[in-house]
């Protein structure tokens, strides 16, 4: 059987146990440069990923990103952020974690070999062409997330694998396969630890990298925020000021005739178009908020 890199002993902690507490943070953190080089080579299949879930979307596609224990956990960190930052429906990107919600702060991983469980999850989301599963998994062979990314190859879904180890099972499952070789745990077998950030990092590159593509941002803002609290309309209103160059004052009483709706106000205040004009461009745009101001001007000046 081939040794699996995560579940190796690592010979350059092996006297971890000897060491101060500084020493110990130390040594951890020369252990996490390997994250990021292990990140950087797995660009091109990130990239891709990214591009996939795109092209579907925009079909009405669905994201679904399936795991257990931290793998699990760390899918759904990244999917629940993307409701309040970028106001995406719970039903278009789902987080499936094996145990269920609870096992997010309850230790369940004994259910990481349920492969029934995913498969009747995901058969109650009526797959199809147009979704894209991701299935998360330290070692790549998990039951949970192998068995997911096999029914949802069958349902004939975009499939994407995001493992820690070189060609494992769920890699050659994938449509597109993540490999992100992080090494050796700090902690034997502790994936938790450099498996887990890397793949954390990398769930967040396919996901900002859609909602960018999605006309989710402008510039490096977020336009598409859920504006849920004080905190966020203020943002919201600072946002607005930062990109069109007005006070702050103006800003706030903008933000209020728009309902705060933060594109309109942008677009309103840049082209100085109607409502109407504004609704108008920002829907034939797909929500693009620079396309849409660009074509705006371009029409203005034929």
């Amino acid at each position: 059987m081939k040794k699996r890199a995560t579940e190796e002993k690592n010979i350059r902690t092996s006297a971890i146990d000897e060491m101060t507490s500084y020493e110990m943070a130390k040594l951890m953190h020369q252990e996490d440069a390997a994250i990021s080089a292990a990140v950087e080579n797995a660009l091109p299949q990130i990239a891709e990923a990214a591009d996939e879930i795109v092209a579907r979307w925009n079909k009405g596609g669905r994201v679904f990103v399936i795991g257990a224990g931290t793998s699990g956990r760390v899918g759904m960190l990244d999917a629940v952020e993307l409701g309040p930052t970028f106001s995406v429906g719970e039903d278009r990107w789902t987080a499936i974690v094996s145990g269920g919600n609870e096992a997010m702060w309850m230790p369940l991983e004994e259910t990481e070999d349920d492969e029934n469980a995913i498969r009747e999850e995901l058969k109650s989301h009526s797959l199809s062409e147009q979704d894209c599963v991701i299935g998360i998994t330290a070692s790549g062979s998990t039951p949970f997330a192998v068995s997911g990314l096999e029914y949802a190859k069958q349902s004939g879904a975009c499939t994407i694998s995001i493992s820690n180890n070189e060609h494992s099972v769920i890699s050659q499952l994938a449509d597109v396969a993540i490999e992100l070789i992080t090494g050796p745990e700090v902690i034997r077998g502790s994936t938790r630890l450099k498996a887990g950030t890397s793949q954390k990092m990398a769930l967040n590159m396919i996901s900002t990298s859609v909602m960018i593509q999605l006309g989710k941002v402008y510039g490096n803002e977020m336009v598409d925020m859920k504006l849920i609290n004080r905190k966020l309309k203020k943002r919201a209103e600072m946002i607005l000021a930062e990109t069109t160059g007005i006070d702050e004052e103006t800003a706030g009483l903008t933000m209020e005739k728009t309902q705060y709706n933060l594109k309109e106000a942008i677009f309103k205040t840049v082209t100085h178009a109607t409502e109407e004009e504004a609704g108008l461009y920002i829907q034939e745009a797909q929500g693009r908020l620079k396309q849409a101001i660009h074509r705006f001007f371009d029409n203005k000046n034929k």
